[in-house]
């Protein structure tokens, strides 16, 4: 759609897609709190009152004490949380699955200057036993050291941990001199699926350091590293600014995360999402030619098609190949997916499918 003045919208606003909970828009009640901060004048770099008052709000969530230190995206956060808890010697251990292996394009690596040593975990979850595999070999200088174990909340293939999963994980990485940290970049999904404070599976459960997302539940832009053990991590004051993650204007980030989680619009959003992959899943569990692969427990479905049936569904319907020689894709929803959205795309995989 061509823009009608200066600065009008690019796009046709009707085109929806399940490629992934990034191409939403942000949410109307963050558009607002965006609009409130942005009157006057507020000190830079985090000395204002709306990243002063994220703190409070985040010790509601996760424990006092914790401390909060708002960055760009969810790179970032990963790649300055491991640093974090890690020495220059240090390794992580984590799923082959995980989004600091297989999407951040080496950066935990090449910029953090960690080694990651990745697992197979078919259904994206680490174990203590599988951990193990590459947690050994303390004190041989030929080795990394694996003084660290990252999962993912909920996980690149949208299952979900408990807390009982992860408290186990934590009690197995802390007697091995190991910490823990979380990728939490769809948190609020879990917090959805499982019916649980957000404390329950991070800092109440032994997390020691947390990314935690916003983008994909309705910010325009922004993440935020939790030191949920302040003790256990040192020098993000300093690490978020060497890695180009200090915001001058960052009352704009903490106002969005204020505007998610003063009130229950975080929940809000990721229940909805979840509800609307929940209705794609039982939606396609009735058509025989489609078969899920993954439990569904968060706003993603993921499935095995017939050959070429992703291409023809594509020229309708955007969405992504999640193991293209298996012909499994990856369906997401958002906050702003509607039912007449799943409905039609099940419709479309109907007349295509049969």
């Amino acid at each position: 759609m061509a823009p009608t003045q200066s600065g009008g919208r690019l796009h046709d606003a009707s085109v929806r897609g399940f490629a992934s909970d990034n191409y939403s828009g942000v949410h109307p009640e963050v558009l607002q709190a965006l609009a409130a901060a942005n009157e006057g004048h507020q000190v830079s770099y985090g000395e204002d009152v709306y990243t002063t008052r994220l703190q409070e709000v985040m010790r509601g969530h996760f424990g006092p004490g914790v401390e909060v230190f708002p960055v760009f995206n969810g790179t970032g956060a990963n790649v300055l949380g491991l640093q974090s808890v890690l020495p220059r010697w240090g390794a992580v251990v984590c799923a082959r699955t995980a989004h600091i292996n297989m999407d951040e394009n080496g950066a935990p690596e090449r910029v953090g200057g960690m080694k990651l040593l990745a697992v197979p975990a078919p259904d994206g979850k680490l174990t203590p036993e599988l951990i193990d595999r590459e947690a050994w070999g303390w004190g041989d200088e030929h080795r990394a050291q694996p003084l660290a174990v990252s999962i993912t909340q909920t996980t690149e293939m949208g299952t979900c941990y408990t807390p009982t999963e992860v408290r186990a994980i934590a009690n197995h990485v802390h007697a091995r001199g190991m910490k823990l940290h979380m990728d939490g970049a769809r948190l609020a999904n879990a917090a959805a699926h499982l019916e649980l404070p957000l404390r329950a599976f991070t800092s109440d459960a032994g997390v020691d350091v947390l990314s935690f997302g916003g983008t994909k539940n309705g910010m325009m832009y922004g993440e935020a590293v939790v030191a949920l053990n302040p003790e256990a991590t040192s020098g993000l004051l300093f690490l978020r600014k060497m890695n180009m993650q200090l915001a001058s204007k960052m009352r704009f980030i903490s106002a969005q995360f204020l505007a998610l989680l003063e009130g229950d619009l975080w929940l809000r959003s990721a229940r909805h999402a979840n509800a609307m992959a929940t209705r794609l899943r039982t939606g396609v569990e009735g058509i025989d030619a489609v078969r899920p692969t993954q439990d569904t427990e968060s706003n993603g479905v993921f499935a095995v098609l017939p050959a070429g049936a992703a291409d023809k569904l594509r020229e309708s319907f955007r969405f992504y190949d999640w193991d293209e020689a298996a012909r499994e894709v990856r369906w997401m929803c958002g906050f702003d997916t509607t039912e007449a959205d799943v409905d039609a795309f099940l419709a479309a995989i109907r007349r295509e499918l049969g």
